[in-house]
């Protein structure tokens, strides 16, 4: 750490904590519970693109998820926490190994009416800090006045890239498309949620009911960069364990770490776990925003 770098952030790490602030502020309002959960967790969510750092024999968590969902099955209706996660070989002006999460649950909520309450949050902090709802980053303002631009991955696909979704995962261009032609788009003159992701992405969201090809889970966009993912959760243990054993071949395949089974989550799901809907959001990413700052790091003591 060097100190006159820190000292030359100091109006952004101000900027850091009044959005913080203002982010608990709207949370406790709203009935969430403040909780902190353990950093080094026995066995991490097998995800295909997210490898954990190992830690005397357990791991540092990715996100706290595992642990929030157990708490909802245990009745905590609706909670939040503020923390350190860790990944593995991610570092660049939008990463790093170490960064600060938001990951917040409502029992009884569904993942488009959390969305409506994320956008609410980011919105209110606004007001908050600039007196009125926009702001501006990397030279465009952005209105959080008006209504979310509500997007689906399928129209974004023939939106932007001019195939189908579909199409683009059978092509084994998804990825790369969605990095390079849509992420850009979204977000630039207000809040976008690109919305019902692809079935075989769907990762720990529940399949809509009306349409079994897609999932319940949107990602949050501002500016190009994106900010937040979630999910109307999935509740059935049975489907749950079998998209950790595929996504576990992927890992394996790969050459990534094997996890153990997390046997506390299955026991959660398997008493019993409410409908709900759950969100994580990058607050270091929203700190950016909020600094119109041009590197992650900007907005950090390191």
């Amino acid at each position: 750490m060097d100190i006159r770098t820190v000292a030359r952030r100091r109006g952004n790490l101000e900027r850091r904590a009044a959005l913080f602030a203002a982010i608990r502020h709207f949370f406790d309002a709203h009935g969430f519970l403040e909780v902190e959960t353990n950093v080094r967790i026995p066995a991490p969510v097998p995800e295909e693109f997210i490898e954990s750092i190992p830690a005397s024999g357990e791991f540092l968590r990715a996100s706290p998820e595992i642990a929030m969902k157990i708490m909802v099955a245990a009745g905590y209706e609706r909670i939040y926490q503020i923390g350190r996660c860790f990944r593995a070989g991610e570092h660049g002006g939008r990463h790093r190994e170490e960064f600060t999460m938001l990951e917040y649950y409502a029992a009884g909520m569904n993942y488009r009416e959390l969305a409506d309450f994320t956008t609410g949050f980011i919105r209110e902090a606004a007001e908050r800090i600039f007196g009125r709802p926009e702001l501006t980053f990397r030279g465009e303002k952005i209105d959080l006045g008006v209504p979310p631009e509500i997007l689906t991955v399928a129209d974004a696909y023939r939106r932007y890239c001019g195939v189908s979704m579909e199409e683009a995962s059978r092509k084994d261009i998804f990825d790369e498309l969605m990095v390079t032609r849509i992420e850009p788009k979204l977000g630039c003159e207000h809040l976008t949620i690109l919305t019902d992701y692809p079935a075989e992405r769907a990762s720990l969201a529940r399949l809509k009911p009306d349409d079994h090809s897609v999932a319940e889970r949107w990602e949050l966009y501002i500016g190009g960069l994106e900010l937040a993912n979630a999910y109307g959760e999935l509740l059935d243990p049975v489907e749950q364990r079998e998209r950790f054993r595929l996504a576990t071949r992927v890992r394996q395949a790969a050459g990534m770490l094997d996890y153990p089974n997390p046997d506390d989550f299955f026991l959660a799901l398997e008493q019993g776990m409410p409908f709900c809907s759950g969100a994580a959001l990058g607050l270091d990413r929203l700190a950016m925003v909020f600094a119109d700052a041009a590197d992650i790091g900007d907005v950090r003591a390191e």
